[in-house]
């Protein structure tokens, strides 16, 4: 078997993974479970537990779509840009789908125990993801679908690789300074620093492209 077979055997795998995990324990789910969660943890909305079914559904719907259409984006891409970036979005989907079936994980465990781990599981695990994507950053080419897509990267393909270069760096660092801080810190100070991370994370890219767009095309 080809490996891009192998690949997309393990993504429908660990999609499915949640579902079937949920259909284990469904029967000896309380009628009434948690639906949502405040920042400490503690449930504050409760419900019947069959909208954890819809929800659910939503939740796998969104994940499988959006794994094929970022695999899939070279072959619908009327311009053919995305082609040259083939082998990388074929990498970012697979990490979405791990990424995404792992929040579902998460829903779901949050329902059985009746607390949600923001800080202690959620945004390390996000961090994570972060870095990943901040490692593929820079290998991927100008197109108008996947990256840091602000007029001027996709104007000029010099300012599409300075920024991405810089700012794969950045999502790199940022993922992993996400995910330390946030075990070993409160959950208050560590969502505040996961929001500085994020937003430090997508201003200061568009804010470089920009500068860099100038300067250059003086």
């Amino acid at each position: 078997m080809k490996r891009s077979n192998i690949t997309g055997v393990a993504a429908i795998l660990i999609w499915l993974l949640p579902l079937i995990y949920f259909s284990k324990i469904y029967a000896g789910l309380p009628q009434s479970v948690a639906l949502h969660f405040g920042l400490d943890g503690k449930p504050d909305r409760f419900g019947n537990k069959t909208e954890m079914i819809w929800m659910l559904l939503l939740l796998s719907t969104v994940s499988i779509a959006v794994y094929f259409l970022i695999k899939y984006l070279p072959k619908i891409d009327p311009k053919k840009t995305a082609g040259y970036s083939s082998e990388v979005f074929k990498k970012i989907s697979f990490a979405l789908i791990i990424f995404l079936s792992g929040i579902q994980f998460f829903v779901i465990n949050s329902s059985v125990t009746g607390s949600f781990a923001l800080d202690k599981m959620l945004l390390p695990f996000m961090g994570l993801f972060f870095a990943y994507l901040g490692n593929l950053l820079h290998s991927i080419k100008p197109n108008y679908f996947v990256g840091i897509r602000t007029p001027w990267t996709l104007e000029d393909p010099d300012t599409w690789r300075a920024t991405h270069q810089l700012g794969g760096k950045i999502w790199f660092i940022g993922g992993i300074v996400i995910t330390i801080t946030t075990l070993f810190i409160a959950a208050k100070p560590g969502f505040i620093i996961f929001i500085s991370c994020i937003s430090i994370m997508s201003l200061v890219p568009v804010i470089y492209s920009y500068l860099y767009y100038k300067k250059h095309q003086k």
